[in-house]
Formats: C-alpha cells, sequence, structure tokens
C-alpha cells in the first residue's frame, strides 16, 4: 500500500490549517504526526483517512508490487474490485483499507463488549489469527465482557477503541492520540498490541506526547506546513 499527499493544503474559512505538503506513505512503516494541541494534528489525519476533503493538492491510494497479495487478505473488501489503473484505489472507497482509533469516536455505549466487537466484525472483519474471545483477553477485559460499555471507565472505553483499530485486518492503520485516558498498564498494552499487531501495515499516530509515538521511525512536524 502507498499513500501519496501532493502539495496537499486544508483550511477552514480562510485560515489554512496546514499547507503544501507532500509525503509518500508505505506499508510496513510507522509515522508520527507531531505538533502542539490545537496545531492541525487531528485535522491531517482525517484528511489522510479521507474523511475529511483536502482544500489543495491531491492525495492518491495505490497498492503496489508484493502489497496485492497483503491486499487480497484484507477480509473487509475485494480491492481489486475497487482499484482502478495501475492498482489505483479511488478515494472514495479507501475507507475500506484503514481502521482507525481517535478521542472523537464514539461507541456504541447501549452494547456490551462483545456486541460491539462481532458488530464491528460484520464490517470490518478482523486479522485471522484472532477471534472475539481472544481480542477481549488481549485488552484484559474479560470480566467486563458481556457488560454494557456505558459503564466503562473512560481507560476502559480507550482500550476498546484500540482493539477495534488494531485487530482490524486493514494495511493501514490510523491512530489519534491513542493513549488518552490510558494509565500506565493501559500505555504498556498499547505499546505492546502494536508491536505484535501491527507489522507490515502503515501505521500513523497523531500526537504531542512521544511515548505514544516513540516506535515511529519517520516524524512529520505540522508546524513545517503553516
Amino acid at each position: 500500500m502507498k499513500i501519496t499527499l501532493t502539495d496537499v493544503g486544508k483550511r477552514f474559512n480562510r485560515e489554512w490549517i496546514f499547507r503544501h505538503l507532500n509525503f509518500e506513505f508505505t506499508s510496513g512503516n510507522a509515522y508520527a504526526i507531531t505538533g502542539p494541541n490545537g496545531s492541525g494534528k487531528s485535522t491531517l489525519l482525517q484528511v489522510i483517512a479521507g474523511a475529511m476533503g483536502e482544500s489543495e493538492g491531491r492525495i492518491d491510494y495505490e497498492v503496489t508490487g508484493d502489497n496485492w497479495q497483503m491486499a487480497e487478505r484484507v477480509a473487509a473488501t475485494a480491492v481489486r474490485q475497487q482499484s482502478g489503473v495501475n492498482g489505483q484505489i479511488l478515494s472514495e472507497n479507501f475507507h475500506r483499507q484503514i481502521s482507525i482509533s481517535a478521542p472523537s469516536l464514539e461507541l456504541i455505549e447501549e452494547m456490551t463488549l462483545m456486541e460491539f466487537l462481532e458488530f464491528h466484525h460484520i464490517f470490518k472483519p478482523f486479522i485471522s489469527i484472532i477471534n472475539t474471545r481472544q481480542i477481549i483477553t488481549e485488552i484484559d477485559l474479560e470480566r467486563a465482557a458481556h457488560k454494557q460499555i456505558r459503564y466503562y471507565s473512560s481507560g476502559m472505553k480507550q482500550r476498546v477503541k484500540l482493539a477495534q483499530a488494531i485487530f482490524a485486518d486493514t494495511p493501514v492503520l490510523l491512530l489519534d492520540e491513542p493513549c488518552t485516558n490510558l494509565d500506565q498498564e493501559g500505555i504498556d498494552l498499547y505499546k505492546e498490541l502494536i508491536k505484535n499487531y501491527a507489522e507490515g501495515r502503515i501505521v500513523i499516530v497523531s500526537s504531542n506526547d512521544v511515548q505514544e509515538y516513540e516506535f515511529c521511525h519517520e516524524r512529520i512536524s505540522i508546524l513545517d506546513y503553516k
């Protein structure tokens, strides 16, 4: 998988959040989008995800070379049928290739954890080596598996958000402030999940906290594109 940003910019009304961003994301690499609060990190992540349109420039999504094999095992989509010439993925289909965890995303709190994960699995199947019960064990929420999510603490809810993203069988993993509301045990769990289940994907972390992105070898400072 390759995501290419060419002279990309985003503005709200007359204010540019970022401009003239040229960058290429490729499978098997982890990237951090850094900058102070309110600088536009989350906005850039949403633009990359296709959830928010760019104001200028273009973004190309492409499955190339050896990544065809990876794409074919993504149960959530038939990439070839959604692709154009030379493996280009239409922007309106790219959401099928990503999983995302963000503070702004809401859980279905009337569901139990078991119900929520099974429901989510319909739209974004999990990686083949794990099932729902194993996921619940991985995030250490066995005792709360049949409790409605509305009764979870903020830290427990964040574990659920990370699980539905990290365990989804997608080639692109987007994480916005992934350790929000987590205690040190939860942060250690996050790092372990990334280590064990994010290999071979494009991982992009939006954060100003180094412990959330210390595993990322490439970093983009949003302040460089103001």
